[in-house]
């Protein structure tokens, strides 16, 4: 079978371009390895920060309105805490908007999607189905799938994550920046009222957010040492609930553990280029960064809506695979991202450090901008897009 272009990736950003695409008149196929029935049974430890420009991209393709709103928590208002008493503010009504930022689970998202996908006409899926082999030609791409299946495309788009095949069947080799660090997730149910505030706690030891979900619970995210990661994880459910209420100075009293806590490594991945002759990559794929600014999936529904972009406006005739046309893209998404990463690597450098020089400084930073309204609106305006 031959396509228009083939998405290998069916998380939340290759789906949400899949979804994207269902106007362009393009035919598209779609490879994912998992069954695309998610199940909803209990709470996901997988929490993401859906920005209002995200939901507003998710919405187009019908996805945002399928979604549990019983399941999904609006954050009116965010506060950031350095280690030397300063905080820096942020809410939704300074800023005039209805809202900050959306908090969900990605399995809710992803079944959301999933559910439009499955309708899709100019779709073809492929689940659950693994790649075996990929070659780029002059005229196109041929994916060979493990049960035998060819697939030819025009364009092939990786959005299969971080340790993305695509990207290494496509000779892109760029080793990732390691931050000696783990990202820490568990779901707790609150003592105290959240309000929809977001919380976070820079400290000499970690970056700690708590994270506001519905029923009066919260999402932990804290990263920290693989050391104290390790630790973490071997605590009792007791006194994993006492140490983060107290590193979080009890700002919602105690907690309960509602999911158990789950650790993966942090790590920065900045590529030179997004794109090759009948290639572009999406999401993880394409780039990480750092968690503390949540901003993560956000990247990647941007590269998913510019992609989306750059192909409905091609042109009738135009090659999808034509490097002219992708290089459209890689140019659009390079600022964004550069400015991201720019911003939660310094921030993870600045904090996590214990010179006392530094210490001083971060936490007159984090005062001074608080007090600095045009500042603090640029910052925050970024976030909502």
């Amino acid at each position: 079978m031959t396509f228009d272009v083939l998405i290998i990736g069916g998380g939340l950003v290759g789906a949400s371009l899949a979804a994207a695409l269902k106007p362009s008149g393009l035919s598209v196929a779609l490879v994912e390895s998992q069954s695309m029935t998610p199940d909803l049974q209990g709470w996901d430890s997988r929490i993401y920060a859906i920005s209002p420009g995200s939901a507003a991209f998710l919405s187009a393709s019908g996805a945002w309105q399928r979604l549990d709103r019983s399941r999904v928590q609006q954050v009116e208002q965010m506060r950031v805490f350095g280690d030397k008493g300063a905080e820096l503010a942020f809410s939704a009504y300074q800023l005039g908007a209805p809202e900050l930022t959306f908090i969900l689970e990605n399995r809710l998202l992803q079944q959301s999607l999933w559910q439009g996908l499955l309708q899709q006409d100019n779709l073809t899926l492929f689940h659950p189905a693994r790649c075996a082999n990929l070659v780029f030609n002059e005229d196109d791409a041929c994916v060979l799938l493990e049960n035998g299946h060819e697939i030819r495309t025009r364009l092939v788009v990786g959005a299969d994550g971080r340790d993305s095949w695509v990207r290494s069947q496509a000779g892109i080799i760029e080793p990732p920046t390691l931050y000696q660090q783990h990202g820490v997730v568990a779901n707790f149910r609150a003592e105290k009222p959240h309000r929809g505030t977001a919380f976070q706690w820079f400290q000499p030891d970690g970056i700690l957010a708590l994270l506001p979900l519905p029923d009066q619970m919260v999402s932990m995210v804290w990263s920290v040492s693989p050391e104290k990661s390790e630790q973490l994880l071997r605590l009792p459910h007791g006194e994993l609930c006492q140490q983060v209420a107290v590193s979080s100075q009890h700002t919602l009293g105690a907690l309960q553990m509602v999911t158990p806590p789950v650790s993966f490594p942090l790590r920065l991945l900045n590529l030179p280029s997004l794109v090759k002759t009948r290639l572009a990559l999406v999401g993880d794929a394409a780039h990480n960064v750092h968690p503390l600014a949540g901003q993560g999936v956000n990247l990647g529904f941007r590269d998913a809506r510019q992609l989306t972009k750059v192909l409905l406006e091609r042109g009738p005739q135009q090659d999808c695979g034509n490097i002219h046309l992708l290089r459209r893209y890689d140019r659009a998404r390079k600022e964004d991202i550069f400015s991201m990463q720019r911003t939660t690597d310094a921030l993870k450098k600045l904090f996590n450090n214990d010179h006392p020089l530094l210490g001083t400084v971060r936490n007159w930073g984090l005062s001074a901008t608080n007090s600095i309204t045009p500042l603090k609106k640029m910052l925050a305006f970024h976030a909502l897009n």
